[in-house]
């Protein structure tokens, strides 16, 4: 317990109430700029970019909320360019397959590619993007609780990996095709 002798130190409210403490600051002394630094949101994703404060989420709070992260490790770059070059590839050797015979088993990505090969392309890589980006931001997180999503990135992965081998098989297996 305190004493009669010992004050707090943050104790201004009650020395405003007895008269002892100065009044507070006028508003031309406040520090603070006028224009309010929330509006410059590209500014805040440059400078987070590369000086980045939150790499961790917060050690007190429970897991099921979202913690935005400003750093994340490096491996996620390797794993996010990784599948966006194989989805790249994807694309790429599924339009040589439907160009020459082969059937989409996608309805959608089918009548896209259909009526124009550069939008089925730059869909599919706008999809893949912002999934992986989505990914990412989420990566220490549990999908249902169950899995943690940077392991699902790494599937996603692996998952496009044998899809590229599967379409240049069929390619070797097609007899009228100059490639490979």
């Amino acid at each position: 317990m305190k004493g009669r002798g010992s004050r707090s130190v943050n104790d201004w409210a009650g020395r405003q109430l007895q008269g002892k403490a100065p009044p507070p600051p006028k508003w031309a002394d406040e520090r603070r700029g006028r224009g309010d630094r929330r509006r410059r949101f590209l500014w805040a994703i440059c400078y987070g970019s590369f000086n980045p404060r939150r790499r961790r989420p917060p050690r007190r709070l429970d897991d099921s909320r979202f913690h935005p992260l400003d750093w994340h490790s490096a491996h996620l770059l390797g794993v996010s360019v990784g599948i966006l070059l194989l989805s790249a590839a994807d694309a790429f050797f599924t339009a040589i397959l439907l160009l020459h015979g082969a059937d989409e088993v996608n309805p959608v990505m089918g009548a896209l590619f259909y009526r124009s090969i550069a939008i089925f392309t730059a869909l599919k890589m706008a999809m893949t993007g912002v999934c992986i980006v989505l990914m990412v931001l989420l990566a220490r997180y549990s999908f249902m609780r169950v899995i943690r999503v940077e392991l699902i990135l790494y599937m996603v992965l692996a998952v496009y990996a044998w899809l590229i081998f599967y379409e240049v098989g069929m390619l070797k297996l097609s007899q009228d095709l100059p490639i490979l």
